[in-house]
């Protein structure tokens, strides 16, 4: 009984002698953790701050009257976009996009960097390291400028299809050809980029094992399947969980700047969907439904996938 008692003083005293220390740490690299002051600010002002907004997704907004809504319409909204069948197509060519990028790009700077690893001339690295890297600093504008000029009546690849003796192609007007242009754009301005995560990762393998692998008479491939890729792995799973978790969150400004009209059939997205609807045609609580269906989405698709990389590969955010 007196053994009883004595838990919770000893657990309170615990807690305050933690609290103390993590005070004094605090305390003494102040100048450190005064840096994160800013990211902190900037995430609650625009990430946490904005949620609140997501109430107008269930009562009627009135642009000019009440900022949380006019009167609670409950799911009034999601069974609008529900029943609609404008969004169901909407959502399958974000699904099929997002399918798309996810089994290309990803794996992309993977092979990347793998293959960037097994290059020796140090010059020549670093020249296709900086080219790799180069487009990913080019503004979204500039990429569709960049684009739409390449795939012209009177563009380069129509111009060699003409010198071929073939009819030349309205890519820009097509349908079926906005995914394979929106996903090459993807994967040429992303790939250096994404590559930087593994090649960081790939210089914390190490190089003993390597060693003991090639005295063991082991090859390169045997090498990079047997040590490369095991040693890189909790950073591919960790990175696969966050694109999960963005998986219906496709390039917006991209695909706004590259669809038009006559393209709508395959380039609508969730994303210009609730831009069109919500702000051009003045349906905020409509546009917020569907905004916080895809949210939910979201959340549900990185919890499940953080569950399952725990059970199989035992790698996971948390």
């Amino acid at each position: 009984m007196e053994q009883t008692n004595k838990n919770p003083e000893t657990r309170l005293s615990k807690w305050r002698l933690s609290r103390e220390s993590g005070m004094r740490v605090v305390l003494k690299d102040w100048q450190l953790y005064s840096l994160i002051i800013i990211p902190i600010v900037y995430l609650i002002i625009f990430k946490y701050v904005p949620m609140f907004g997501n109430i107008i997704a269930f009562r009627r907004f009135i642009p000019g009257g009440n900022i949380i809504g006019e009167e609670w319409v409950g799911f009034h909204y999601f069974k609008m976009f529900l029943s609609d069948p404008t969004f169901y197509n909407v959502f399958a060519n974000t699904l099929i996009l997002a399918l798309l990028l996810l089994i290309i790009t990803f794996p992309a700077p993977i092979i990347f960097a793998l293959l960037l690893n097994e290059v020796k001339n140090r010059l020549f690295k670093r020249f296709v390291q900086t080219a790799s890297y180069l487009p990913h600093f080019f503004s979204v504008v500039v990429v569709a400028g960049m684009v739409f000029e390449l795939v012209a009546l009177n563009g380069p690849i129509n111009g060699l299809l003409s010198f071929l003796g073939l009819e030349k192609v309205n890519f820009i007007q097509m349908p079926e050809w906005f995914r394979t242009i929106f996903v090459s754009v993807d994967l040429w301005q992303g790939l250096g980029w994404g590559a930087i995560l593994y090649l960081a990762a790939l210089t914390g393998i190490n190089e003993e094992l390597y060693e003991a692998a090639r005295i063991d008479g082991a090859n390169r491939w045997k090498q990079t399947i047997h040590i490369t890729i095991p040693g890189i792995l909790p950073t591919i799973v960790v990175l696969l969980i966050l694109n999960i978790g963005n998986f219906l969150q496709i390039g917006f400004e991209k695909v706004l700047l590259l669809y038009n009209p006559l393209t709508y059939e395959t380039a609508d997205i969730i994303a210009t969907y609730v831009y069109r609807v919500g702000l051009e045609s003045g349906s905020f609580s409509y546009g917020t439904a569907i905004g916080l269906f895809e949210s939910i989405i979201g959340l549900i698709l990185v919890f499940g996938a953080n569950y399952l990389s725990r059970r199989i590969t035992d790698n996971s955010l948390w």
